[in-house]
This record gives structure tokens, C-alpha cells and sequence, in this order.
């Protein structure tokens, strides 16, 4: 049973690869039962516990494990920490163990990013990211896997954070810079990503342009909203899976206000992986796509991790082999 830690499993996570192994797990189908959520010391504690499983019948099994415990930013610890265990799902043999926030990072930015090649123009090439953190740190580098990005704009409510990351995306090659007015730098992006923890609308409909692109990341609970109704309205509306409509507070007040409704959805990403609906259709259409993650993505990325895991590992003992092989040899 492999053990990967979080430099051995991001190593073998390459965006363009995940892309792809994402986009073949919903084509080929998984089964992803409703997660799991128990509160660890009720009624008093916030603590919680989160299983996500999702497995395919013939092929592999795996079981993320998140604990959340929201006390620990005033203790200067991580809020949330998560491990995710792969099994072979024919015989139950473990194969790996894997770094949960790794998978769960990545694995949701290279969702973003296979969403937009269904969704964003061929010619997109202006990013505007919204938000700084962990996830907002490698929408660029996803996609760039899709889209021939040439340009980065980058904002945070936080301008310091911001700043942190422009520093970065510079280092890694990217044209990056600081958008100090978050309406004008929307209006001149071909696309636009956040991926931030807001609780009230960051984004507004009016200032959407034609042939736009619009990916909300944040917003995976009732109270988090990164878009306002106008976005919805204005936009031919895509979602990863329909635990979108029920859980992101970007959709619950729309949908209980009778402003938006669930047949408005074009497709999931399900759909659009399997060619059963069709994605982007007028290049100076609007497009919005909204996501909240699921088990089957965690699936596709642990097992992609673990095949290059084991390849690495095949090729090194192979080179050790011959390594002992040359020094009989040379006595």
C-alpha cells in the first residue's frame, strides 16, 4: 500500500492529465452515494466529520475523510485537513493512501478548467481571478491546460493577498497584475473565476459581457454567494452536478424567489463529458457554470495519482536493478 504525502501526490497531478482523467470519469459513469456529515462533539462543538465515497464497480473504490474544525484559525491551524484512502474495488485490497487537501484543490480547479473547455471561447485569453487563496492560486495554471491564457488579472478583498499571488504567477511565467477595480476588470475578461468564501454577491449580471465566460467556485453552502440573480438571468447556466441547485446559496435564493428554475439549467458537466448536450453554441453568448464538487472527481484524480505513483516507483526499481546489474558486472 503506497503512501503519498502532499509534494508525492501533487507531483503526480499534472492539470493537462487530470483534465482528461476527470472528463473520461464522467464519461465512463461512477457511483457517488451522498456524502456523509457527523458532528463529532453535538450539541455544544462545530467539529464535523465529512466520508465522501464514490467508487466504479470494476475498477477502484475510495473514501475521502475530512475533519472541519473551525476553532482551529484561532489556534493558527488548518480549519479543515482531509486524507483519502484508494481501494481496489473488485477484491477491497488498499492500494494508497493519498493527501485529501491535494486531491481536493486540484482536483477542483482542473473541474473549472473542463468546464471552460466546453464553455469559454476558442480565442479566450484574458483570466480574471477572484479571490487569492489555496484554489484561486491554481485556476491559471488549469487553464492554461485549455486556453491559450495570456493575460492574469488577479483580485482579493484582501490586496495584500492579492499582491502575494500576482508575485507568484510572475515567478511561474504568468503576465499577472493587481485588478484594483473589480467592475472594470470583469468587464474587459474573457473569462472569470472565483473561487473566494463570500456571503454576498461579488459578481453582478450587469456587468457581464458578451461572449463571457463566468466560473463560480465558491459558494458550496447555503450562506456562501459569489453571483447575484442578474448573472443567472443573463447567462446560459451550466452545473457540475445537481447538488449545485440544492446546496450553493448562488442558486437556493433564486430558486425560492421563483427567479430562476432548475429546468433553466442547460446541462451538467456529466452531460457535456458524454456529448449528450451541447455546450457553448453562440460566441457572444454568456456562460455561467457552477460547481460544488463531487466524490467522482476525487476518485478520478487519487486513482490518476496512484498509477504515477506506482510507474515512478516501477521505473526506479527497474534503475536500482540495473544499477546492481553494471556493479556484478564490473567485478
Amino acid at each position: 500500500m503506497l503512501t503519498l504525502n502532499a509534494t508525492q501526490t501533487r507531483t503526480h497531478l499534472p492539470f493537462p492529465q487530470m483534465i482528461d482523467a476527470i472528463e473520461n470519469m464522467f464519461r465512463s459513469g461512477c457511483i457517488v452515494p451522498q456524502r456523509h456529515m457527523h458532528a463529532i462533539d453535538p450539541p455544544a462543538g462545530r467539529a464535523s466529520l465529512l466520508l465522501m465515497p464514490a467508487w466504479q464497480l470494476h475498477g477502484r473504490l475510495g473514501v475521502k475523510i475530512v475533519t472541519v474544525h473551525p476553532d482551529n484559525s484561532d489556534r493558527g491551524m488548518p480549519a479543515l485537513n482531509s486524507t483519502f484512502t484508494l481501494f481496489d474495488a473488485a477484491d477491497g485490497t488498499p492500494l494508497a493512501h493519498l493527501d485529501g487537501n491535494e486531491i481536493t484543490s486540484r482536483r477542483t480547479a482542473a473541474a473549472s478548467a473542463l468546464a471552460a473547455r466546453f464553455l469559454s471561447r476558442r480565442d479566450a485569453t484574458r483570466l480574471l481571478v477572484v479571490g487569492a487563496g489555496r484554489v484561486a492560486s491554481l485556476i491559471p495554471q488549469a487553464y492554461q491546460a485549455v486556453c491559450d491564457i495570456q493575460q492574469v488579472k488577479v483580485w482579493d478583498i484582501d490586496p495584500a493577498m492579492a499582491q502575494a499571488l500576482i508575485e507568484r504567477l510572475r515567478l511561474a511565467g504568468f503576465d499577472a497584475e493587481w485588478a484594483h477595480d473589480l467592475e472594470r476588470a470583469v468587464k474587459e475578461a474573457d473569462i472569470v473565476s472565483c473561487a473566494t468564501l463570500a456571503t454576498q454577491p461579488l459578481i453582478h449580471g450587469d456587468w457581464l459581457q458578451p461572449g463571457m465566460h463566468l466560473d463560480l467556485i465558491g459558494s458550496f453552502t447555503a450562506a456562501m454567494r459569489e453571483a447575484d440573480e442578474t448573472c443567472l438571468l443573463r447567462a446560459n447556466v451550466y452545473i457540475d452536478t445537481e447538488e449545485a441547485l440544492q446546496k450553493s446559496g448562488d442558486f437556493l435564493a433564486p430558486l425560492r424567489d421563483g427567479v430562476f428554475r432548475a429546468e433553466d439549467v442547460c446541462a451538467t458537466l456529466e452531460q457535456l463529458c458524454k456529448r449528450l448536450k451541447r455546450g457553448r453554441r453562440d460566441p457572444n453568448g454568456i456562460t455561467l457554470f457552477k460547481a460544488v464538487g463531487t466524490a467522482l472527481e476525487d476518485l478520478a484524480v487519487a486513482s490518476l495519482a496512484y498509477d504515477g505513483a506506482k510507474q515512478a516507483d516501477c521505473w526506479n526499481t527497474q534503475s536500482d536493478s540495473l544499477i546492481s546489474l553494471d556493479r556484478e558486472i564490473m567485478k
